[in-house]
Protein backbone atom coordinates (compact mmCIF):
# COMPACT_ATOMS: atom_id res chain seq x y z
CA UNK A 1 0.00 0.00 0.00
CA UNK A 2 1.31 3.57 -1.04
CA UNK A 3 -0.40 6.46 0.40
CA UNK A 4 1.08 9.93 -0.50
CA UNK A 5 0.07 13.85 0.73
CA UNK A 6 -2.02 15.53 -2.16
CA UNK A 7 -2.87 18.33 -0.69
CA UNK A 8 -3.28 20.53 2.75
CA UNK A 9 -5.51 23.16 3.72
CA UNK A 10 -4.47 26.85 4.84
CA UNK A 11 -7.07 29.19 5.60
CA UNK A 12 -6.74 32.74 4.32
CA UNK A 13 -8.23 36.02 5.37
CA UNK A 14 -7.23 37.52 2.46
CA UNK A 15 -7.27 35.94 -0.68
CA UNK A 16 -5.61 38.21 -3.14
CA UNK A 17 -2.60 39.04 -0.49
CA UNK A 18 -2.10 34.69 0.23
CA UNK A 19 -1.89 34.39 -3.27
CA UNK A 20 0.41 36.81 -4.21
CA UNK A 21 2.06 35.27 -1.00
CA UNK A 22 2.23 31.95 -2.63
CA UNK A 23 2.71 32.67 -6.22
CA UNK A 24 4.67 35.74 -6.34
CA UNK A 25 7.13 35.26 -3.70
CA UNK A 26 6.70 31.60 -3.17
CA UNK A 27 6.88 30.80 -6.95
CA UNK A 28 3.68 28.46 -6.53
CA UNK A 29 1.48 27.99 -9.87
CA UNK A 30 -2.22 28.20 -8.96
CA UNK A 31 -4.24 25.31 -9.94
CA UNK A 32 -7.81 26.05 -9.12
CA UNK A 33 -9.37 29.04 -7.95
CA UNK A 34 -13.11 28.46 -6.59
CA UNK A 35 -15.48 31.36 -5.77
CA UNK A 36 -18.36 30.68 -4.00
CA UNK A 37 -21.01 33.90 -3.53
CA UNK A 38 -18.01 35.87 -0.90
CA UNK A 39 -15.92 32.81 -0.56
CA UNK A 40 -12.45 31.46 -2.05
CA UNK A 41 -11.06 28.95 -2.93
CA UNK A 42 -7.73 28.76 -4.29
CA UNK A 43 -5.25 25.68 -4.60
CA UNK A 44 -1.93 26.32 -5.26
CA UNK A 45 1.34 24.06 -5.71
CA UNK A 46 5.36 23.72 -6.75
CA UNK A 47 5.87 24.13 -10.53
CA UNK A 48 6.36 20.51 -11.53
CA UNK A 49 4.86 18.91 -8.66
CA UNK A 50 1.09 18.37 -9.75
CA UNK A 51 0.48 15.46 -7.31
CA UNK A 52 0.95 18.22 -3.80
CA UNK A 53 -1.01 21.30 -3.23
CA UNK A 54 -1.88 23.66 -0.44
CA UNK A 55 -5.76 24.82 -0.95
CA UNK A 56 -5.96 28.30 0.76
CA UNK A 57 -8.84 28.21 2.13
CA UNK A 58 -11.90 30.71 4.27
CA UNK A 59 -11.13 30.20 7.15
CA UNK A 60 -14.29 29.02 10.31
CA UNK A 61 -16.73 28.56 7.18
CA UNK A 62 -17.81 24.83 8.77
CA UNK A 63 -21.72 25.40 9.44
CA UNK A 64 -21.43 23.59 12.95
CA UNK A 65 -18.52 26.15 14.19
CA UNK A 66 -20.80 28.75 16.17
CA UNK A 67 -19.63 32.66 16.09
CA UNK A 68 -17.56 31.88 19.60
CA UNK A 69 -15.27 29.38 17.79
CA UNK A 70 -14.90 31.47 14.71
CA UNK A 71 -14.18 34.16 17.05
CA UNK A 72 -11.28 31.85 18.58
CA UNK A 73 -9.81 30.87 15.17
CA UNK A 74 -9.47 34.08 13.73
CA UNK A 75 -7.95 35.08 17.18
CA UNK A 76 -5.59 32.32 16.37
CA UNK A 77 -4.74 33.04 12.99
CA UNK A 78 -3.92 36.44 13.96
CA UNK A 79 -1.06 34.82 16.72
CA UNK A 80 -0.11 33.01 14.03
CA UNK A 81 -0.82 30.11 15.69
CA UNK A 82 -3.43 28.02 14.03
CA UNK A 83 -1.80 26.43 10.65
CA UNK A 84 0.81 26.01 9.77
CA UNK A 85 3.58 23.99 6.82
CA UNK A 86 6.66 22.91 6.27
CA UNK A 87 8.70 23.52 2.77
CA UNK A 88 11.62 22.11 1.73
CA UNK A 89 14.52 23.29 -0.51
CA UNK A 90 18.00 22.27 -2.17
CA UNK A 91 19.43 25.56 -0.92
CA UNK A 92 17.83 27.07 2.11
CA UNK A 93 20.23 30.28 1.93
CA UNK A 94 19.26 31.55 -1.19
CA UNK A 95 15.82 29.79 -1.08
CA UNK A 96 15.61 32.81 2.21
CA UNK A 97 17.23 35.61 0.46
CA UNK A 98 15.10 35.05 -2.71
CA UNK A 99 11.46 34.82 -0.41
CA UNK A 100 13.05 37.89 1.93
CA UNK A 101 13.70 40.38 -1.11
CA UNK A 102 10.05 39.64 -1.91
CA UNK A 103 9.26 40.99 1.05
CA UNK A 104 7.98 38.06 2.75
CA UNK A 105 7.41 38.40 6.54
CA UNK A 106 10.20 37.21 8.05
CA UNK A 107 9.96 35.11 11.91
CA UNK A 108 13.39 33.18 11.76
CA UNK A 109 16.37 33.74 9.32
CA UNK A 110 18.34 30.18 8.64
CA UNK A 111 19.74 28.20 11.51
CA UNK A 112 21.27 24.75 12.32
CA UNK A 113 18.55 23.43 14.90
CA UNK A 114 19.46 21.06 17.43
CA UNK A 115 17.62 18.44 16.23
CA UNK A 116 19.59 18.26 13.27
CA UNK A 117 17.44 20.27 10.62
CA UNK A 118 18.74 23.82 9.30
CA UNK A 119 15.40 25.65 8.59
CA UNK A 120 14.12 29.21 8.75
CA UNK A 121 10.63 30.56 8.89
CA UNK A 122 7.81 32.73 7.27
CA UNK A 123 4.42 33.96 8.18
CA UNK A 124 1.80 34.47 5.01
CA UNK A 125 -0.40 37.14 5.15
CA UNK A 126 -3.14 34.95 7.12
CA UNK A 127 -0.57 34.51 9.83
CA UNK A 128 -0.13 30.58 9.01
CA UNK A 129 3.45 29.75 9.57
CA UNK A 130 5.87 28.42 6.71
CA UNK A 131 9.14 27.12 7.58
CA UNK A 132 11.34 26.15 4.64
CA UNK A 133 13.65 23.51 5.64
CA UNK A 134 16.55 22.33 3.67
CA UNK A 135 16.41 19.23 1.73
CA UNK A 136 18.72 16.06 2.30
Amino acid sequence: MEITINASFLPHTDAEASLAFYRDILGFEVRKDIGYQQMRWITVGPVGQPDTAIVLTPPAVDPGINDDERTTILELMAKGSFGGIVLATTDLDEAFAAIEAKGADVVQEPIDQPYGIRDCAFRDPAGNMVRLQQAA
